[in-house]
């Protein structure tokens, strides 16, 4: 099939290697056993340790860790293409990477030498912990509490949504902390992010006592990849695994986090709204009524110009984001922009392409549904829709302010 659709300018031959790489393992690898492992919600090991070999892991990480080095741009375009081929496989690099880029940007020298050789040969696997059962997208409102005990702080409280939480051994997670901080202080001020390393797996962990995986979160799509809770009782994590190494930076070193996650997110939309696509005009030429093939008939053809033409715009915002990010600059707008843009964009492509399958779409044989159902979660992870526009209006108004 031609690859017309969402080309991206300038990239130095390096990453297009990379690139072209990573797309010829989807199209080899992943895609012909995806749905069947999405089916089962079977953790794709295999998979998982042909990205190690690749050292997908490690992309971003710096080669005097033992990483590739890469700028942002080349790993979004890289989780595009993966999400092409399945969703869930994005994800699982997702949180690893968000934990990587936290502790590249904010660790102590100590925890960067302890983590990121590990993180980039893919033998330490992140897992990102800021959700819990009662807040939502009101971070402020976190409950989980860390104490100070001597040379250690002791953990209580609950955390929601974690990806990979059983099959990670590294998770980096947001806990209240108001040690050193007045009675009205800000809530963002009293927050500290705690680097725990555990046993993969569920139920009590064998390595941190009082530390608790329950199982996997029974999910409509976005299988395949574990989502768990997390249950914290009395659980002493030494004062030198407080990321950065000084409390009361968590709740920024978590949105630096995010803001870099959202590219991602902004690139799995585009990746699953291109697969979407491709399904979509490869059955329209495949499936005949009235005497001819559906991409014939107008109505049809109306709806392959716009879903192509929505996978091009959103490729464009999710690029224009990375490349602000890698420049230095703040990136918060176009971040949310792009996520925003992306996750509804890939929502409407993956429907239309759903209806162009007609009763077809609805059949478990054909991929299409896989994606119907993966789509929503883009909705939702890495901030909702409300959320993003919050934080563009936000933006521009700081942008556009009217003086005097």
């Amino acid at each position: 099939m031609a690859d017309r659709l969402a080309h991206t300018d300038g990239l130095t031959e390096i990453q297009r290697e990379i690139i072209g790489t990573v797309r010829e393992f989807v199209d080899k690898e992943i895609l012909p056993v995806a749905t069947e492992l999405e089916h089962r919600d079977e953790y794709p090991l295999a998979i998982v340790e042909g990205l190690k070999e690749l050292g997908v892991f490690g992309l971003m990480i710096p080669e005097e860790y033992g990483g590739l080095g890469e700028s942002l741009l080349t790993y979004a375009l890289v989780v595009e293409e993966i999400a092409r081929g399945w969703m869930s496989v994005s994800g699982i690099i997702n949180t690893h990477f968000i934990v990587a880029y936290m502790i590249r940007q904010h660790g102590t020298q100590e925890q960067k030498d302890h983590f990121l050789p590990r993180m980039a040969a893919g033998e330490v696997r992140g897992a990102f912990s800021m959700s819990e059962p009662g807040l939502g997208s009101d971070v402020s409102a976190i409950r989980t509490r860390a104490v100070r005990d001597g040379d250690a702080y002791v953990i209580n409280g609950q955390k929601m949504w974690l990806t990979n939480g059983g099959s990670s051994n590294l998770v980096a997670v947001l806990c209240r902390t108001d040690e050193g901080q007045p009675a009205d202080a800000p809530p963002h001020r009293s927050m500290t992010t705690f680097l725990i390393e555990k046993e993969p797996g569920f139920g009590p962990n064998a390595t941190v006592p009082g530390l608790t995986v329950p199982g996997k979160i029974e999910k409509m799509g976005y299988k395949g990849v574990d989502t768990t809770e997390l249950v914290l009782q009395d659980v002493r994590i030494p004062a030198d695994r407080v990321l950065g190494g000084t409390s009361g930076r968590g709740f920024y070193q978590m949105m630096d986090g995010v803001e870099v996650g959202r590219v991602n997110v902004a690139a799995r939309g585009c990746g699953v709204a291109k697969r979407a696509f491709e399904l979509g005009i490869g059955y329209a030429q495949q499936r005949h009524t009235f005497g001819k093939q559906i991409a014939e008939h107008q109505a049809v053809q109306f709806k392959l110009a716009e879903m192509a033409t929505k996978v091009e715009a959103a490729h464009q915002m999710m690029v224009n984001a990375a490349r602000k990010k890698d420049s230095g600059e703040r990136n918060d707008l176009e971040a949310g922009m792009a996520k925003y843009l992306a996750s509804e964009f890939c929502k409407e492509v993956v429907e239309d392409a759903f209806r162009i399958h007609g009763g077809y779409g609805f059949s478990k044989e054909y991929e299409i549904e896989r994606l119907y159902r993966e789509a929503p979660m883009l909705l939702i992870g890495e901030g909702t829709a409300e959320i993003q526009k919050m934080i563009i209006g936000r933006r521009l108004l700081e942008e556009y302010r009217i003086q005097g």
